[in-house]
């Protein structure tokens, strides 16, 4: 099998993505706590994973992939170093302006991704993006204003983006599988 012919990582990529992305967001819109399922998706689905996604990507000259994919995974290592480190006493929990700070960098990050994906022509890949950076923009006021509101609105944002992103890895594998199209992208 040569480089080629290797099945695409970005399905592995879009699911993994989804399903932590749902997760954290479930407690993000206080529907269910933060515990170890969420640290552990976090550094499994959404840092391993996605980082070897994105050094994929990389093998196969896909650089938004790569950016992305890669990206997101160092995201989820650092967001469960956040969780991890006080508890472990380590370091200290982030201030509200320090978590403000982490969540709009990557809102920055979110927001360049958008406008790539301006550009590449896919409308659930835009849909996905889209929801992304406004969950992180409302994450990230949420923190920095302390409006608990906010953040609850970034976690239905969040599912919304999770259940996107699941659903196009999902097409993706089954349309290929069945080697036609069941489900639309």
């Amino acid at each position: 099998m040569t480089q080629n012919e290797t099945p695409s990582p970005t399905i592995l990529g879009l699911c993994t993505f989804g399903l932590v992305t749902i997760l954290l967001s479930l407690a993000n819109a206080g529907l269910i706590g933060v515990s170890s399922p969420i640290i552990a998706m976090a550094v499994f689905c959404g840092g391993f994973a996605l980082v070897i996604v994105g050094l994929l990507e990389w093998t196969k000259n896909n650089l938004f992939g790569f950016i992305t994919f890669g990206g997101f995974g160092f995201f989820w290592f650092s967001f469960a170093a956040i969780l991890v480190l006080p508890a472990m006493g380590l370091a200290a929990a982030p201030t509200a302006i320090e978590l403000g700070a982490f969540l709009f960098v990557w809102t920055l990050l979110a927001l360049c991704l958008l406008i790539c994906g301006l550009h590449l022509g896919d409308k659930l890949l835009l849909a996905i993006l889209a929801f992304l950076v406004l969950l992180f923009v409302l994450l990230t006021f949420g923190a920095l204003l302390g409006i608990p509101l906010l953040t609850t609105l970034g976690g239905y944002a969040g599912i919304i983006t999770g259940l996107l992103a699941l659903y196009m890895g999902i097409a993706l594998v089954v349309n290929t599988v069945c080697n036609k199209s069941i489900f639309p992208l």
